[in-house]
């Protein structure tokens, strides 16, 4: 297998058929197999069916349908798991991306890059409520960071497959992978694709993004400060925390036996505090690190294996 595309979809069943045959006429000019992962992220609507029905057309498309909506991060980890191509793209299921710019993406990574991020420039968009905080958690992002990513929220990318499978993904990352990627001092490259605006049903995402991608960074600092030794990054201030508070009780004792007559309320409560964090510190770092040695959960976890794993053609009707 040469390409696979990976489409997460939560509630989106008017958009399937029509994003599936835009996908279908646009790939035909791309050299290689090529197989299409529709990952149904727990649809409460007829997602899943519309999904069946291309699945019975079309071979080259597959459905994968979690349990319960896990959100886009977990069902592109789905995906990522069950695609065979050595290029995988990925594209958001509600037509705003264009299909059409999958043949550039693919020739970008094959011209030799691990990565190659797609950048809205002309959005269609409301300007005060999606493309203004955009802009301004993207300023962030790179200014916080020092990585280049003109628009960690186009969801129009192409990675190679041993780059983007060997990066856990978890909480809502999936924004900030150029970004995590880039830091990972892969090769990556940007190019602008279309953006059109949304025909079928409603948006997913509003201001609250904003908030979630600054924890994601707030995050990712944290994760790339002790990335491989979590316990000894929490460690160090573990005991900064508890030399401050050794210095505080110090200081309370020899303020006791100098002045005993006088409280030290403050100084002992300050050491009882510091002392506080550093256990704290020290419990994140070892639960960090577990988490670390174990991987996370398997995506196996989050799929609904005993009905539906993967429908591929000549099976869809079972």
């Amino acid at each position: 297998m040469d390409i696979s595309i990976v489409i997460p979809l939560y509630n989106e069943s008017a958009s399937v058929k029509p994003l599936c045959e835009a996908i279908a006429q646009a790939v035909e000019p791309i050299e290689g197999e090529l197989e299409v992962l529709l990952v149904d992220d727990g649809s409460t609507d007829t997602t899943f069916e519309q999904a069946r029905e291309v699945v019975r057309q079309d071979g080259r498309f597959k459905v994968i349908k979690l349990k319960s909506n896990f959100g886009q991060t977990a069902a592109l980890r789905a995906g990522f798991e069950r695609a065979r191509g050595d290029i995988i793209v990925t594209m958001d299921g509600d037509l705003q991306n264009d299909p059409e710019d999958t043949g550039r993406l693919v020739r970008k990574v094959r011209e030799g890059y691990d990565v190659v991020a797609g950048y809205r420039k002309n959005r269609t968009e409301s300007f005060l409520t999606r493309e203004l905080p955009s802009r301004v958690a993207n300023w962030f992002v790179r200014k916080a960071t020092g990585t280049p990513v003109i628009d960690n929220g186009c969801a129009l990318r192409a990675y190679r497959a041993d780059v983007i499978k060997r990066f856990p993904l978890y909480s809502e990352m999936h924004r900030l992978l150029p970004t995590i990627l880039s830091l990972a001092g892969v090769r990556m490259a940007q190019i602008e694709v279309e953006h059109h605006p949304r025909k079928y049903g409603e948006s997913k995402y509003g201001l609250a993004r904003v908030y979630k991608v600054l924890i994601d960074l707030l995050a990712l600092n944290t994760v790339l400060t002790a990335v491989r030794f979590p316990l000894f990054g929490f460690g160090i201030f573990s005991a900064l925390s508890a030399g401050l508070g050794g210095l505080s009780l110090m200081a309370g004792l020899v303020h006791l036996a100098a002045r005993p007559e006088e409280t030290i309320v403050v100084l002992i409560g300050a050491s009882m505090l510091w002392g506080a964090l550093s256990l704290s510190l020290l419990m994140l770092g070892g639960i960090a690190s577990l988490v670390y040695s174990r991987g996370g959960l398997r995506v196996d976890d989050l799929l609904e294996m005993k009905t539906v794993q993967e429908i591929r053609r000549g099976d869809a009707n079972g």
